[in-house]
């Protein structure tokens, strides 16, 4: 506190920590548990007794190793970026202890990446290590009106005024900079960023106009500890696989290894043994404390990648200073010898004794421009503590769902590419609607066919959708028809398959991957929970990676059977903020609610998981067999199911409403026939078709005007949608309906008919509906 009582200023804390490192070393700081000013002390220290020492009087000549490869000015410009991350680590905790600063995760050690910045374009997109700071400030100097302190300190302070996420993460990224931001990576961010490589060189053959110039390269950093992870290997094997097959592949992997991956030592030679003799990963290995052998390793692997357009693997060795982040007590798990060897390997004194040793500067000058940093730094958190934060939940939320209904269904009805039509579809006489009534595979084959004439920047790709036409036979003639730049087979990987997706479209396409079973989500599900729907979100809407996932869903499959071919497990799916939702139960829903897709994915950046009934693919008869009454007309292309809306039967019904979805759908239209006719219950059905966001207000319109609800959900009891539908019910509506709900049982599907005792059947539905409206007099 100052004199007066009042909380010291950023400054003048800083100012006291300065004239502290002016004083002679005290042996007791060496126990203490805050290493920051003790590594901030040791670099000080390194410019007072420059020369004193044996490192310091080694020969020249092996401390000239690489001069001529590292211009003077770029070494001085690259050591004020390490200068910078580093007073912003220092920064970062004071004004966490203030409680004005909320993350600590910092740069120190990892300096060393400041010649990635400097060497890779401002236009190389680029997925960064949370270790990234010297990265980010050296691109910064590419591009005017970027200041990488000044931003930095912003997204520390979570202000609204952030200029990439609008404080709601600290997060590397910038849009001018081409730097997608990213949470607490742990390897999440490399499908994307294999997926972002391999779109470059494919939109490229297919003539799509690209946002970064066409020789441009991914850059892609990750620790050590990182590599282990299954996304990781995933990502990896999924560029290797790739490159095989001779196609370009420009990403550069940066393993930055310090050891550590937080308390857990990395094997000694485990990266290099891992990854070192990789077939089509082109291997390079640099270290990354001294800028001398760092510089010259990096621009030949950054010029490998761009050339020979192949994956490239940097093996980039670092160290790790201050911890894990503020909060890690680093003590607990390694010794004071181990951390202080780890200081002495620190960035910035192997840039500073490099930069005396050359006679660039003098250790005064040195000191001078390293307290100017401080004082910049301190300068600027004093005017971005006063700068305001998020204040409403319409506020945070903003940039995670846009929506422009009007903008959305125009483009959902654009009906202006009539020659594209009749190309994909043979000529004027074999358009769909002028088609007989088809089922729903051949519905929303024929809808593929459709998106893909109207967008020819739309690719569909997945497991077996291009040679086969899909396990059930929906995608046939695609691959034919539009051939293998636009309809290809990918690796038996989802998370490559969803984070091809996201690269696709970075680079301005529009992705329609395929995920073969609804299970099979699951294995990737963080693509699209932690990655590709807080793009958005985490970017304040300056980046986007629109797409409709299709996914072969839910229960009732005959044939194969078992939990991972039948799968009703929705709610990880629901859960997902910002994600759309959508599930038709008929081939003409299914066509229009495409377009309707397409266009939320065109317009607003939308990600859209499309859920299709396996067991509704091939149902033609809806009551008897050889009725075709589950066969509907191909609707034209001025026709699309508005966003949300759902479908009723019979709406002049009181007695009983059916509110379900899917496979659901079909059941209870049958089930009605049996109320109607032996109980006497005239039911009305809601088809929601739009699983989220849910439509209160249409859910509620129905149920004020019935006397009983019913909800058939096939999901589970705990976790399913009904959960959701009944209490908009009781939220929406001051006197409700009595309600009963028939749901699957919280259990993994069995194989067989078994199957049928965990799910919602025709029985279980007129039961329920007999339970809940009592017999009424037949009509």
């Amino acid at each position: 506190m100052s004199a007066s009582g009042e909380p010291n200023s950023v400054t003048s804390e800083v100012v006291a920590l300065s004239l502290q490192q002016r004083e002679p070393a005290q042996t007791k700081r060496i126990e203490t548990l805050d290493r920051a000013p003790i590594v901030d002390r040791n670099f000080i220290e390194c410019l007072e007794h420059w020369g004193q020492s044996v490192t310091d009087a080694a020969s020249l000549a092996s401390r000239r190793r690489g001069h001529s490869d590292l211009p003077a000015r770029d070494l001085l410009e690259l050591f004020e970026s390490q200068m910078v991350t580093r007073h912003l680590d220092l920064m970062a905790r004071i004004l966490r202890a203030r409680d004005q600063a909320f993350y600590t995760i910092g740069s120190a050690g990892h300096e060393g990446n400041a010649v990635l910045g400097r060497l890779t374009r401002p236009t190389d997109p680029a997925f960064l290590h949370y270790r990234s700071g010297a990265f980010m400030a050296e691109r910064s100097r590419k591009v005017e009106n970027v200041d990488p302190v000044y931003d930095t300190l912003l997204s520390l302070v979570a202000s609204s005024d952030d200029p990439i996420a609008g404080g709601r993460h600290k997060v590397w990224g910038n849009a001018p900079l081409w730097v997608l931001p990213q949470t607490s990576t742990i390897a999440s961010h490399l499908p994307k960023a294999v997926g972002t490589a391999i779109a470059l060189g494919r939109a490229r053959r297919l003539g799509q106009q690209v946002p970064v110039p066409v020789d441009s390269i991914v850059v892609c950093t990750f620790g050590d500890a990182s590599v282990n992870h299954s996304t990781a290997a995933g990502a990896l094997n999924c560029a290797q696989w790739t490159r095989y097959q001779k196609l370009p592949v420009p990403i550069l992997f940066v393993c930055e290894d310090n050891g550590l991956g937080i308390s857990v030592t990395t094997p000694p030679g485990w990266i290099e043994t891992t990854f070192a003799h990789r077939r089509d990963l082109i291997w390079f290995q640099a270290d990354g404390c001294d800028l001398t052998d760092a510089y010259p390793v990096c621009r030949d692997a950054i010029e490998c990648c761009r050339t020979q357009q192949s994956p490239v693997f940097l093996h980039l060795k670092t160290t790790r200073l201050l911890g894990h982040a503020g909060s890690d007590i680093e003590t607990e798990y390694r010794s004071l010898e181990e951390i202080e060897e780890s200081e002495k390997q620190d960035p910035l004194i192997q840039s500073a004794r490099l930069i005396l040793h050359r006679d660039l500067l003098s250790p005064a000058d040195l000191r001078q421009r390293y307290e100017a940093v401080r004082e910049r730094v301190a300068q600027a958190a004093e005017q971005v503590i006063r700068h305001p934060r998020l204040t409403s939940i319409e506020e945070i939320i903003a940039p995670l769902a846009p929506h422009q209904p009007k903008v959305v269904r125009a483009e959902a009805t654009r009906n202006d590419y009539r020659k594209e039509r009749l190309r994909a579809f043979g000529g004027e006489d074999k358009l769909p609607e002028s088609s007989p009534p088809r089922h729903l595979a051949v519905q929303i084959n024929r809808a593929l066919f459709d998106l893909m004439a109207k967008y020819p920047e739309a690719v569909l790709f997945g497991e077996d959708v291009a040679r086969k036409g899909g396990v059930y036979h929906v995608t046939p003639g695609l691959a034919k028809s539009y051939g293998v730049g636009r309809v290809f087979d990918s690796l038996l990987d989802e998370q490559s398959i969803l984070g091809m997706a996201q690269g696709c479209a970075f680079m301005g396409l529009l992705p329609i991957p395929e995920i073969q079973y609804l299970a099979y989500f699951h294995n990737a599900c963080d693509q699209i929970r932690g990655e590709a729907c807080s793009m958005q979100f985490f970017s304040d809407g300056q980046f986007r990676n629109p797409m409709v996932i299709r996914i072969a869903s839910l229960g009732y499959q005959k044939g194969f059977g078992g939990h991972f071919h039948n799968d009703n497990s929705i709610a990880a799916l629901r859960d997902i903020p910002g994600l759309v939702i959508a599930c038709p139960s008929r081939g003409d829903d299914a066509a229009a609610m495409l377009r309707t897709c397409a266009a939320l994915a065109k317009v607003d950046g939308r990600v859209i998981a499309f859920l299709e009934p396996i067991a509704l693919y091939m149902t033609k008869d809806l009551y008897t067999a050889r009725d075709g009454k589950w066969q509907f007309p191909y609707p034209p292309p001025e026709t699309a199911v508005p966003f949300g809306e759902g479908r009723a039967y019979d709406t002049d019904a009181s007695d009983l409403l059916i509110i379900t979805y899917g496979n659901g759908v079909y059941l209870s239209l049958r089930a009605t026939e049996t109320l109607r006719v032996v109980h006497g219950i005239n039911t009305r059905i809601l088809d929601l078709r739009w699983l989220n966001p849910l439509n209160s207000t249409e859910i509620a319109h129905h149920a004020r005007e019935c006397e009983h609800v019913l909800v058939v959900d096939e999901g589970r009891r705990t976790g399913g949608l009904s959960e959701s539908i009944i209490t908009a019910i009781v939220e929406e509506l001051d006197d409700s309906p009595s309600i009963r709900r028939v749901v699957g049982h919280d259990s993994y599907i069995p194989l067989g008919p078994a199957a049928n005792l965990v799910l919602p059947s025709e029985e279980s539905i007129i039961d329920a509906a007999v339970s809940v409206v009592g017999p009424r007099p037949r009509q």
